[in-house]
């Protein structure tokens, strides 16, 4: 699938620090869905980070795309049935 990076080095060639040692750590988000309503209409979307869609070959954009498409058709429609089932249920009096 993607490619394997091996692990960097610093300026004399040696592995980073070890463990018990400081160091920064990022978080990078490579991936995201986002699902939002308007009324009773339900939109999935997801984005991809631009270093990781640039590092893919073709194929594996196409195959990352596919699924992405099917997880953002699940988990809409996931949320539409909830949406449905919560506005179906008559309010009532505690």
């Amino acid at each position: 699938m993607a490619h394997s990076t091996p692990p960097s080095r610093d300026s004399n060639g040696n592995p980073p620090q070890a463990a018990g040692a400081k160091s920064q750590a990022k978080d990078v988000e490579l991936l995201r869905v986002l699902v939002s309503r308007k009324g009773t209409h339900v939109d999935a979307q997801w984005a991809i980070h631009p270093q990781l869609k640039q590092d893919l070959l073709p194929q594996e954009w196409q195959e990352v795309t596919d699924l992405m498409a099917k997880v953002t058709d699940i988990v809409g429609t996931r949320f539409s049935q909830v949406l449905a089932q919560a506005d179906s249920e008559p309010p009532s009096n505690a």
